[in-house]
């Protein structure tokens, strides 16, 4: 991982983490929102990339006018015939117009196209997500089919005796055939050293060699009691509450059953030993049928103790990938509110800026790509969230122009002002609502 600035563990590296994310994700929402409308015919006179006094501005060949503001906590698109940013209707603005201008306005162009502009927002985020995944698994590349170690990662204990490029075809007599086999199998294996039965230079033989997944950090979780405490990728647990312990599993087991009590912990580090105390979080994880469990975590994640052997995906494999991501966060999302709304997990597992914020936060302080990730994540958030069927989303405008469709004309505009109004209001009242989250929930 490349670090980023050394500061992003303090306040302005928080701070900067979270307005870059979110310069990203509104720019690229707000562009897709400008590019279809063009591309329909649609005239954008405000591009702006934040709120409030402008501080850059120019105009390009289509007259669109780009700035930038200084409140930089969104963006908006202003077409032809808008009142406000919100795309309300100027409704003397566009009586003074021709019939042919009037269809270059978000309120008098043929309904599909209004219909693929404001649609197009929340589609962009989609593609951000799904380019950014693609490209993170075409950087880091899949693992080769047979278990095959890439590198041997550090450990206290010597294991030499494993060496890059063997190919493991058995665990203590036990046959793995790809890597979901040899992650099902730690979980039954004996503590402990083991015997592994590999390929190497085309003969096989058999070698000794650690815990097939040691109890090592290899990801430290962003708000977790792991990087309250310091914690490190490449630290080794060693004992807990005086205990050693082995594997990973362990690790997770003494964890789950701990009810929040306080562990101590004895981490190897570089060749060196020191003692933390961590306490348990009571977290809701979504499960891959559907539905939440509530567990008790420290925000770590393990891994084997080699890197895998990796080939570089083909390009639909990658896409394919990235799809597949941003479709499991939408699904885990949506289940996540259900669950909140009818009380089934708890409300504080909805973060405000705040969370969102220190999330930014510690996700730069890992690291590019962690970084780059959680973009990717938040994006596909933001898009979920603006097809929400709420006034002043772009959800709310589609459910309108859906009504416009079906009745054959569009709501009146005293009606829209009242819409709004109320959609306006539960979006501050959720912000709100979050913001509190984000300072009372533990």
């Amino acid at each position: 991982m490349i670090d980023m600035l050394p500061s992003f563990g303090g306040f302005l590296g928080t701070f900067g983490a979270f307005i870059l994310a979110l310069s990203i994700i509104v720019a690229i929402h707000e562009y897709g929102h400008y590019i279809v409308g063009r591309w329909c015919g649609i005239h954008a006179e405000v591009f702006s990339l934040g709120f409030g006094p402008v501080l850059f501005s120019t105009f390009d060949k289509h007259g669109t006018r780009w700035q930038l503001a200084a409140l930089p906590f969104g963006g908006y698109v202003k077409f032809l015939g808008d009142a406000d940013a919100a795309s309300g209707k100027d409704g003397s603005q566009i009586s003074e117009m021709t019939p042919e201008e009037a269809k270059r306005t978000m309120h008098g162009a043929a309904l599909w196209r209004r219909s693929a502009t404001v649609a197009a927002g929340p589609v962009f985020n989609f593609i951000l997500s799904i380019v950014v995944f693609a490209g993170v698994m075409w950087t880091q590349g899949v693992a080769v089919e047979t278990p095959t170690v890439g590198s041997l990662k550090t450990l206290p204990q010597e294991q030499s005796a494993l060496q890059e490029g063997d190919e493991i075809l058995a665990v203590d007599g036990k046959e793995v055939a790809d890597f979901g086999e040899l992650f099902t199998l730690t979980d039954t294996l004996d503590l402990g050293p083991v015997e592994y039965t590999v390929r190497r230079d085309g003969e096989v033989t058999e070698v000794t060699g650690p815990f097939p997944m040691p109890a090592r950090i290899d990801q430290i979780h962003p708000k977790s009691a792991a990087m309250d405490v310091g914690l490190e990728v490449g630290d080794v647990i060693q004992t807990i509450e005086g205990k050693p312990i082995t594997a990973f599993r362990e690790l997770r087991q003494i964890v789950e059953v701990s009810e929040g009590r306080p562990l101590l912990m004895s981490v190897w580090r570089d060749g060196k030993t020191f003692d933390v105390t961590l306490v348990p979080q009571r977290r809701d994880l979504p499960l891959p049928e559907g539905g939440f469990e509530t567990r008790y975590l420290i925000g770590v994640s393990g891994g084997l103790f080699f890197e895998p052997l990796t080939e570089t995906p083909g390009p639909f494999e990658a896409v394919g990938y990235g799809i597949q991501q941003t479709w499991s966060i939408v699904k885990s999302s949506l289940s996540g509110l259900a669950h909140i709304v009818t009380g089934a997990i708890s409300s504080c597992n909805l973060q405000g800026p705040l969370g969102i914020a220190e999330t930014s936060g510690a996700a730069a302080s890992q690291g590019v790509q962690s970084f780059v990730w959680f973009i990717a994540v938040l994006s596909t958030a933001v898009g979920l969230l603006n097809l929400f069927p709420v006034p002043v989303l772009d959800g709310g405008h589609l459910v309108f122009h859906a009504y416009e469709a079906v009745v054959g004309k569009p709501p009146t505009d005293r009606a829209l002002r009242v819409f709004f109004a109320v959609g306006l209001a539960f979006i501050v009242t959720l912000m709100v609502f979050a913001l509190s989250n984000d300072i009372f929930c533990p």
